[in-house]
């Protein structure tokens, strides 16, 4: 299939592959609505069937495959589709006869979709079109009924003169079926596993050119084994024997294994599944054999000899070494119960060696669970694997798109087993890595909050995610839950979107929650990672979200602050958290008046001025004061006298502050700044928000005088300067910020 959107994972994507994501992501606007409903493109070019591929590639990747946006391959004027793969997208029937059924199409893979389509309704709209017919050259069905209630009872796929390849796995496909499809005169591969099929004796029809046969698991195959290995032997062109098996109980001697004249050129033969495989039965079959290149022996018994190492020409997918186990990982990804088995010793493995940093083996892992999302066994042992293969360095030399990945595919499966235990712990212990949740690449612009720097995963991904660990730490009390649900949590509120926050604080649960974990931690005076990222989470979730402040406040969440501010002097870290969401409430008019407390006021204008207490510290302390003393609602109701105290020593404090040479904090918008930049506001509360934006500026001029340039905050600086009765002080870095955003410019 096409692979435009693919790329190394350190690679930039391809040209093609942007193109068409960009189409995809853009569909509504570019189509127009159909009387039933479906899109149509409004104008098209006629696309390279290469990228009509990719397109329709690229739709199924991103989820936006349905019968609506379906209809745009309707006809063959501008889009022209040859290799189409659907698998496990939700159409009906006649969405398919519609848009695919008149192309000219030579590959078709229709796998597990879900619906009301069946076998019989794809056979019969490909045999609706006499190109198709000739043209269709591979056709996979895995996992689809036969037929449903309305469909023609006479299944046939005949018609398909020019199939080479088939997969019918999975399907309820009897002997009267086989018997159909043996009559196709090219076909040279089939795949037939899990069917319904008993009697294999159709087979011989394809005896001149059938090159693979995959017959894992049919468990309904009722012939003697003289006439199984007579069909076989008659196979004249077999190159390649699927007969493993998902039963693993089963103890059965595999009698093809001893008999060397039986299929004398075969190359490739599965037999994982069969427990009554050893070492010196292989040895003989394999001399016989000498252009064998893969056996399938996991779940088997076999494969601890040096010739079945896999390390040669010889691929082995088994138990005993990485490479067997990497080659079973790729070999069984849509056989659940090998899968399983094969990460159980991949898990074993990696608890008992160090095998290095292994990005090849993450992603076979990754793709495991992708494919069965649903299924508790692989999702509990798969998880774990994770967490080997990415704790502490691991996870440093692993590719970033891989990692990228990885963490969808975690939170995807948090999300599918919300209760159960382990598989969170297990997500939780992956995703809890300072260097996985930080510097992963995501897909969106730069952004940054509270002084990290961060790039968006899928929002809405991350947006299901934290509430999806909330959730988990609302559900358990288990202490080391506790304490990796608040890391996660707080490292993924970091990264939304400022309208996603809004929605995620409105969430009155996960106020609650992440207060109640503060008020554990603080009752016993800890100083831990589990209080500190409950307060960057409740710092995160109420910036410029005015609901959130409000369920913060009715919640006693003022009271607790109060008592931390007083309770942790000693921490700069924590008062710094604790004032900056005080200084978020502070930027909501209508909940200034509660922050109105003389004693809190004179606690942090202490902070604010003291020679012992960090900038950061005094910074966000002034944000609260520079708020209250500003010149807008509410008035001012306290003493006056303290007012003018507090103007004074906001004055004097920030002309004295030297930035720290780390980055203490950033912003996404400058808006709240703004209004305390009005000629009309004192000086104190001027110098404040001015030595806020120079001093991000700095950081990065160029991210930041773009900012103030979208904004107007240009404009707002030079009336500033052009203001004669401004201070001096105010005057001098206003000046200075101009000067750097100037240079900036100059300089593009």
């Amino acid at each position: 299939m096409p692979t435009g959107l693919e790329w190394d994972e350190d690679g930039p994507p391809s040209l093609s592959g942007l193109c068409v994501e960009c189409v995809c992501r853009n569909l509504q606007a570019l189509c127009s609505v159909r009387s039933d409903g479906s899109l149509q493109l409004s104008s098209c070019p006629a696309f390279p069937q290469e990228l009509s591929d990719l397109l329709i590639h690229t739709m199924v990747q991103q989820g936006v495959l349905d019968d609506r946006t379906l209809g745009v391959f309707r006809g063959t004027e501008c889009l022209h589709l040859k290799r189409v793969s659907i698998r496990s997208c939700r159409l009906s029937a006649d969405a398919f006869r519609k848009a695919l059924c008149s192309h000219r199409l030579k590959e078709l893979d229709a796998s597990r979709l879900r619906g009301d389509i069946t076998v019989s309704d794809i056979l019969q709209g490909l045999s609706s079109n006499q190109q198709c017919r000739q043209s269709l050259q591979r056709l996979t069905l895995t996992g689809l009924d036969l037929l449903s209630s309305s469909s023609d009872p006479s299944l046939s796929f005949s018609s398909l003169r020019a199939l080479r390849s088939l997969g019918v796995a999975w399907t309820q496909l009897d002997d009267s079926g086989l018997e159909d499809i043996c009559s196709l005169p090219m076909l040279d591969s089939l795949d037939i596993s899990g069917t319904a099929v008993t009697d294999l004796t159709p087979l011989l029809n394809l005896k001149t050119h059938l090159y693979s046969l995959t017959a894992h698991g049919l468990h309904p195959l009722d012939m003697s084994t003289a006439s199984l290995l007579s069909i076989l032997s008659n196979l004249e062109q077999l190159r390649h024997l699927d007969i493993s098996n998902d039963r693993l109980d089963t103890d059965s001697e595999i009698p093809l294994l001893e008999r060397p004249q039986i299929l004398p050129a075969l190359e490739s033969l599965d037999v994982s599944g069969w427990s009554g495989v050893s070492d010196a039965v292989l040895k003989p079959f394999l001399e016989a054999r000498r252009g064998m290149r893969f056996l399938g022996l996991l779940a088997t018994g076999a494969g601890a000899s040096d010739f079945l190492s896999g390390e040669g020409n010889l691929k082995v997918a088994g138990e005993f070494n990485l490479t067997q186990l990497c080659e079973a990982l790729r070999r069984y990804r849509e056989r659940e119960v090998l899968l399983q088995r094969a990460l159980l010793h991949l898990h074993n493995l990696t608890n008992q060696l160090d095998i290095g940093s292994q990005p090849d083996v993450l992603k076979l892992v990754c793709a495991g669970m992708q494919t069965h999302s649903g299924s508790v066994g692989v999702q509990l042992v798969s998880t774990a694997c994770v967490f080997n293969l990415t704790n502490l360095e691991l996870a440093v030399s692993m590719p970033l798109r891989l990692l990228g990945n990885v963490v969808q595919q975690l939170i995807t499966t948090m999300k599918n087993f919300p209760n159960h235990e382990q598989i969170q712990k297990n997500c939780l212990l992956a995703l809890c890595s300072d260097h996985i949740l930080q510097t992963v690449p995501f897909n969106r612009d730069c952004a940054k909050r509270n002084g990290r720097r961060f790039l968006f995963l899928c929002s809405p991904i991350l947006y299901e995610a934290a509430k999806q660990v909330m959730t988990c730490l609302s559900l358990y009390e288990d202490q080391t839950l506790q304490r990796m649900s608040v890391a996660v949590v707080s490292l993924l509120v970091s990264k939304l979107s400022v309208e996603e926050i809004g929605h995620l604080g409105a969430e009155e649960f996960i106020i609650k929650q992440l207060l109640s974990i503060v008020q554990q931690r603080a009752s016993v005076g800890a100083v831990d990672s589990t209080l500190k990222f409950a307060l960057s989470a409740l710092w995160n979730l109420t910036d410029e979200t005015p609901k959130a402040c409000r369920i913060f406040l009715q919640n006693q969440g003022l009271e607790l602050y109060t008592e931390l501010l007083e309770t942790y002097f000693f921490d700069s870290s924590v008062q710094q958290k604790v004032l900056g969401l005080l200084n978020n409430m502070a930027e909501v008019e209508d909940l200034r008046e509660w922050l109105m407390e003389e004693d809190l006021l004179k606690y942090i204008l202490a902070l604010l001025h003291s020679p012992v207490v960090e900038v950061g510290v005094s910074y966000f302390a002034g944000g609260v004061l520079a708020n209250l003393t500003s010149s807008r609602r509410p008035e001012w109701r306290l003493d006056a006298e303290l007012r003018n105290t507090i103007l004074n020593k906001l004055h004097s404090s920030v002309i004295s502050w030297t930035p720290p040479d780390h980055e203490m904090v950033s912003y996404r918008s400058f808006q709240p700044f703004y209004p305390l930049l009005d000629c009309s506001q004192p000086s104190g509360v001027q110098l404040w928000a001015l030595w806020g934006i120079q001093l991000v500026v700095r950081q990065s001029v160029s991210d930041y005088s773009t900012l103030l340039e979208n904004e107007g905050g240009l404009h707002k600086l030079r009336d500033l300067i052009s203001d004669p009765s401004i201070h001096t002080d105010v005057h001098s870095l206003a000046l200075n910020i101009l000067c750097l955003v100037e240079t900036q410019q100059n300089c593009r």
